[in-house]
């Protein structure tokens, strides 16, 4: 049986690792005491803020993973970056952030134009549908220190305080909206190398997935960003909520139970999911291939759900979504 320790990572180490990084993090909070740019502490948020005076500065860091493997491996470029912005905007989106700009940073063995223009313009074209500006980045050529490419970002986002999404005011009865996925995000792509190559060998991209596509093609689907869509509901910076959003949750590394749990922590209600999509194709194909054990996939992959909305207004969260292109439902409630 497959599992994500198997596949050379594990969680809860990991997890333990995070915090050791936010508890040396927060230390250095003391520093801007009283001064502008004061941070916000909040445990287990998806971003972090910093109190400007009339509004909070929200950053954020996180990047491709492994997934930009495949890219490399079938030679295909330009939708990465939707998985780049989708990792930081969506969950800057978490807080009520309009992320304004990302940098990013591009650590490769061995500069190739090809693959970097093809990144690139990836990043021009997603960055210009969701509004967002790119004022720097880096490339760092590593040699043999690296194999292969690692792509990273930091967005910038602001929300007003009073707009700041905590979690706080969810009560029982709220709805669970699902927002669905187009398939894998940037999260897992470990299990899901693993268990292809265990199977397929090292060429295991190029295999055949059906008629039309190949396992490389199938896995590689970019993810969808969200944050626009839900900045409509929630507002951009100076503008008026159409729908009360009470909590968000961005579906990543952990699955859907223990990132709804992050946003729940201070209520002491429960998230009961009643009417979860059916994960997509080649989730439940991987899982017959690997032997993965459905606790073991709902940890490790969004399993068809992106993101959470927590609200009592589904049908104006629904019309919005729909206005987006999202296909999105009610998969549950809090009590």
């Amino acid at each position: 049986m497959a599992t994500y320790e198997e596949a050379g990572v594990n969680i809860d180490l990991g997890d333990k690792c995070s915090a050791i990084a936010y508890s040396a993090a927060k230390k250095t909070f003391a520093g801007r005491k009283g001064m502008i740019g004061e941070p916000l502490t909040d445990e287990g948020g998806f971003s972090g803020a910093l109190d400007m005076g009339d509004y909070y500065l929200v950053q954020n860091d996180d990047g491709v993973g492994t997934k930009i493997a495949v890219a490399e491996a079938i030679g295909k470029y330009d939708t990465m970056a939707y998985d780049l912005i989708a990792m930081v905007a969506d969950d800057a989106i978490c807080m009520g952030a309009e992320t304004i700009s990302i940098t990013n940073t591009l650590d490769v063995n061995k500069i190739d134009e090809e693959k970097v223009s093809g990144l690139m313009g990836g990043l021009e074209k997603a960055a210009l549908e969701h509004k967002i500006v790119v004022p720097g980045g880096e490339i760092a050529e590593l040699g043999d220190a690296l194999n292969g490419y690692v792509w990273n970002a930091t967005a910038v986002g602001i929300v007003e305080k009073n707009k700041m999404i905590t979690g706080e005011n969810i009560s029982a009865g709220d709805k669970i909206i699902g927002l669905r996925s187009a398939g894998f995000r940037s999260n897992g792509f470990s299990l899901v190398r693993y268990i292809l190559k265990e199977k397929f060998g090292d060429d295991w991209c190029h295999e055949k997935y059906d008629d039309t596509m190949n396992w490389g093609e199938a896995v590689l689907t970019p993810s969808v960003i969200y944050s626009s869509a839900v900045l409509e509901m929630h507002g951009r910076y100076k503008e008026p909520s159409k729908v009360d959003l009470k909590g968000v949750v961005h579906v990543t590394g952990g699955g859907l139970q223990a990132n709804t749990d992050r946003i729940l922590k201070k209520t002491g209600l429960k998230a009961n999911f009643t009417d979860l999509p059916e994960p997509h194709e080649p989730m439940k194909k991987l899982m017959e291939l690997g032997n993965v054990s459905e606790d073991e996939a709902r940890k490790t992959w969004n399993m068809g759900v992106g993101m959470i909305l927590i609200s009592p207004d589904v049908e104006d969260i629904l019309g919005i979504c729909k206005k987006h292109g999202i296909e999105a439902s009610v998969i549950g409630e809090i009590n």
